[in-house]
Formats: structure tokens, sequence, C-alpha cells
């Protein structure tokens, strides 16, 4: 057997037995040695390599831990346990490089021998600490006692995770990928086709463990920092893929997916999109390409993606979602009315959702101008009342209230700016505090209170 690289300080004492009343003859006890004699003196080793590593006599357990792997290496798997613990300690307090290297090395083979000896085992509490929990520790200490062997370090990671399976730790997989994710920044080793193709495949990892959150976002910010995920990248990478596969969906998804997350807008992703779209109705996409048209300026094939996925629609949550969207499209086009329309409809399906009456204020807001003097005054107050419910709902959501609260909170005080003085009540003849319908336009008919500026 290939000996573990040991460094000692004292040689290895020779271990006294005495004269004990247990049969070692017995089968139990085949795995310790060939003789009686010899399971006698393995197991008191075992008993003295335990007592060396509690009591931080490192270079006698190492003595111990050799004999033992040579002579008794299915005897216990307290063996391997405490061979860890020593290597570990004498790798900490190392000084010279070289001799620490010689300490890493040895504790990476302890783990080699615990997973052939020891390939499958559960303890008493039915913990599995065969194969895949042995690679999972051997792959963090590994990323930590030899960092600049990076290809040796994803390989270990891999082979943790593909023995692991579904059952891996979450955060050993986000280990692995922010270390692949490091090497393609600072070295030559890794292309950004493989980063792409890693985070294609753990991503389904994390779809199967959704309680795994916190990783999950700390997985999705490797990959954002990466670089990898670049638009030039993306098409590169998909461009003949997807030219040879027009009918897979899957393939257009990821692409779609991952070109959507790098905030593109090329003509190769508007195509992809387009085409992903055509294979699948789905009224996601349909909003994706409705928002890159917008940016564009193309009003009218961003509404024509967004009342197609509406037609086919029937998820409330869903189509609240794409009111909401047409709502602002048609706002941001100046078409009031139908803004005021969407709007509507979005907060009938969803009331306790802010947005709808934050686009409904500036529809009512904008009519107003067009009306002639005090009507056109009153209007505001509507304008000033929904955006005022607006804000009250949307400081219940943090996205709505980083997205939209500031602006809302503006156009509160310049909606007041509007109201009509007291003189101009007074000339009215209209009291504040009392109620008033408004009688000009998209506001037209909705009671409110009558205020001074």
């Amino acid at each position: 057997m290939k000996k573990i690289k040991i460094l000692l300080s004292v040689a290895c004492a020779s271990i006294a037995f005495g004269s004990s009343a247990q049969d070692f003859s017995l089968p139990q006890y085949a795995k310790w040695g060939d003789t009686p004699e010899n399971r006698k003196e393995n197991i008191l080793a075992n008993s003295y390599l335990g007592e060396s590593v509690n009591n931080r006599e490192y270079n006698q357990a190492a003595g111990y831990f050799q004999h033992l792997i040579e002579q008794a290496p299915t005897g216990s798997i307290n063996i391997y346990i405490n061979g860890g613990k020593l290597y570990k300690a004498k790798i900490n307090a190392a000084k010279d490089p070289a001799q620490k290297r010689v300490f890493i090395d040895s504790l990476m083979t302890v783990y080699d021998l615990r997973m052939k000896h020891f390939p499958v085992y559960r303890n008493k509490k039915g913990m599995d600490l065969g194969t895949a929990y042995v690679l999972d520790i051997k792959a963090r200490d590994m990323a930590v006692y030899l960092p600049m062997e990076n290809a040796l370090v994803r390989e270990t990671f891999r082979a943790a995770i593909e023995a692991g399976g579904d059952q891996t730790k979450p955060d050993l997989v986000v280990a692995y990928f922010a270390d692949l994710c490091d090497d393609y920044k600072n070295t030559d080793e890794v292309l950004a086709d493989e980063v792409i193709a890693e985070y294609d495949r753990l991503s389904a990892f994390f779809a199967k463990n959704p309680m795994a959150v916190d990783e999950k976002k700390q997985f999705e910010t490797a990959f954002g920092l990466s670089g990898a995920a670049s638009c030039e990248n993306l098409e590169k990478l998909y461009k003949d893929r997807l030219a040879a596969a027009p009918a897979d969906a899957d393939l257009y998804a990821q692409a779609v997916a991952l070109m959507a997350r790098a905030h593109c807008d090329s003509d190769f992703f508007i195509a992809t999109t387009e085409h992903y779209y055509e294979l699948k109705h789905l009224s996601e996409t349909a909003m994706l390409l409705a928002e890159v048209f917008q940016k564009k300026g193309d009003f009218s094939d961003a509404s024509k993606y967004l009342n197609e996925a509406l037609e086919s629609e029937t998820d409330t949550a869903q189509r609240q979602k794409l009111l909401v969207r047409i709502a602002f499209l048609e706002l941001v086009s100046n078409k009031m009315s139908a803004a005021a329309a969407a709007a509507r409809q979005a907060r009938d399906l969803d009331p306790e959702d802010g947005v709808p009456y934050f686009v409904l204020a500036q529809c009512y807001a904008s009519s107003a101008a067009v009306c002639d003097g005090f009507s056109g005054q009153a209007a505001y107050w509507v304008a000033y009342d929904t955006m005022a419910q607006a804000i009250e709902l949307m400081q219940n959501n943090e996205e709505d209230a980083k997205a939209y609260l500031s602006t809302a909170k503006q156009q509160l005080s310049v909606y007041r700016s509007h109201f009509p003085t007291n003189e101009e009540l007074f000339f009215n003849e209209v009291k504040e505090g009392t109620r008033y319908t408004v009688g000009c336009g998209l506001a037209s008919g909705i009671p409110t209170v009558a205020r001074a500026r």
C-alpha cells in the first residue's frame, strides 16, 4: 500500500498490549487484522489514535494513523475522521510552505482512503456519511488549502455535486459556481460558454430546491457579476444552435431568459424572442417584447404584443400585469383615454395594487388641462385623491416604492398647486370641504371634496 507522506518529530512508539478476556478470533473482529494478536493491537491503536488527537498530541497520532491504514484500513471510519482532524491541525500549525503542502496532500489522501474503504456509511442517527458527504468536505477544503489549483478544485466540486445529486447542499453549489465565475474573470482556463452552460445546468438544481432562496440569490449574483453572460457572448453561443433547432422551445427559452437577464436589445435578441413567442404564446414573453419595443420608441409593436397576450391570457394575475403594462404604454403614447381604461381594468382585478392608481391619477391630471376654468381645477382634486391612494398602497410594496413612490409624491405636490384658490371657490359658489362631482375630462362623474390650494 502506498504510504501517506508524514513528517514525524518522534518515532512511533510501540504499543504495549495487556491481556484481555475478549476473544479476538470471533468474526466481528476480522476487519481489524489477520490474527487475534493483530486485531487486538489494531483496536488498541485506534483507541490511542483518538486519545492522541483529543490531547493534541498530533505527532504521536500520526504514527497510530499510519499504522492503522497499513494494518486495518477497514477497521473503523473513526480512523479517517481522526486522521482528518490531525492533518488539519498540522496544516494550520505549519510555517514552512513545503511542509504545509505535504500535510495538505496527506489530508486529501485521508479523504480518498475514507471513500475507498467506506463508500457507503450511515451513522447511528441515520446520517449518510459516505462518498457524497466526504466529497463535499474535500471540495471545500481543497478550495481553502489549494486555491491556485483551479482545475483540480473545480473537478472536485463537480464530483461532489454529481455524487450528491438533488440532495447536494445548496451552499456547495454556490461555492462551486462562484469559484467557476472567479476563474473565468481571473484566468484563461474557463470560457464564457462553460460558465453559461453551468449556470443553465445548476439552475435546474435550484428549481428542485425552492427553499434555498438565499443560495439562489448568491448563485444569480455570481453569474451576473461574472461578465460571462454579455449580449455578445450569448449571441455567439446561441446563434448557430438556434438556427439548427428552430422547433426546440426549451433551447429558445434558455436563450431568451439569459439574454433578457443581460438586458439585451439587439436585433438577434428581438428575433429570437419573437420566434420563441411563436412557439409558445406566453404573456411573459409578450411583456418582454413590449418592453424592448417601448424602449426603442416602437409603441405600435409594443401594443400589439401586449394586446395579443391579453386576448389569450386566462390567469387573473397575469391579466392584471398585462393591463398595467398596457396602461403605462398608452400613457407614454399620450393616449389618455386608453390608458385610463386599461388602468381601471387592472385596478378592478387587484384593488390592492397601487400602480393602476398611479397611472389613473396622471390620466386625470392630463385631461384636466383640456377642461376650461374651474372644471379643470376641480379635476385635479380627483387626480390628487387617486395619487394619494396610489402612494398609500405602494408603500406596502418595496418594489413599487423604489420604482414609483418618489415620482408619485412629486406629482401630489404638482396637483395641489393646481387647486383653486379660496377666492375662486367663492366665485364658483363652492364651499371648501363640501362634496363635489367633477363634470369634465376623464374624471367626469367622480365625486370628490372641494379644497383650496
